[in-house]
């Protein structure tokens, strides 16, 4: 739906022009999605993407488990915000890990601190935009940056399924979101039963 992002309205998806007013694309997703192997048994891997939202942004978060004693229950403390491990991928490439820590002097009072690495702000700015660097890579030959075959048809084997009955049954309620949230009250459910919520990038 229409809303606002960074301040500037912007129309529906389905106002844009050259869209159908029917039109039952998807422009946005949250899954839970398990791996079924020994490696990765029971940790649930959240993911979600859309248009219009907040902020432009691409990023991986590592949220680590809680230990299972709290070191600082003598202090009163029941509840310390868990670690995480954030791998920015776009705009402003870098990794952030925060965890918790005692600030220094003689009360018992913890803080969630960040250690970040900033890619332009280490090795300054790339005068080349992504998609140039990856055509510059294809002239080359290097593969590095690209997706391999196996991995889009894993992806594409994941996702076919449920992009079929999407575009099959037109008698599917989705849910609809205003542009400039986090999506669908839908999508904070999701999350929600697992006693979880999202990360806010």
């Amino acid at each position: 739906g229409p809303g606002f992002v960074q301040g500037e309205p912007v129309p529906g998806y389905r106002e844009e022009p050259k869209v159908a007013p029917d039109s039952i694309v998807p422009t946005f997703a949250a899954m839970k999605l398990l791996v079924d192997n020994w490696r990765w048994a029971g940790v649930p891997f959240y993911v979600r993407s859309g248009k219009h939202l907040p902020k432009r942004v691409t990023e991986i978060a590592v949220a680590f488990r809680q230990a299972p004693h709290l070191p600082f229950r003598r202090a009163g403390l029941e509840v310390v915000e868990g670690d995480v491990l954030s791998m920015h991928i776009q705009p402003d490439e870098g990794i952030t890990l925060k965890f918790s820590a005692k600030v220094p002097g003689p009360s018992m009072k913890i803080r969630q601190v960040a250690m970040d690495f900033s890619y332009g702000a280490t090795f300054g700015a790339e005068d080349a935009s992504p998609y140039e660097r990856l055509i510059l890579d294809c002239m080359k030959g290097d593969q590095t940056l690209f997706d391999r075959a196996d991995g889009v048809e894993g992806a594409w084997a994941l996702m076919d399924p449920l992009l079929s009955v999407w575009s099959s049954d037109r008698s599917i309620k989705f849910p609809n979101h205003d542009s400039g949230t986090w999506g669908p009250k839908e999508s904070e459910e999701l999350i929600r039963r697992d006693g979880r919520r999202w990360r806010l990038p």
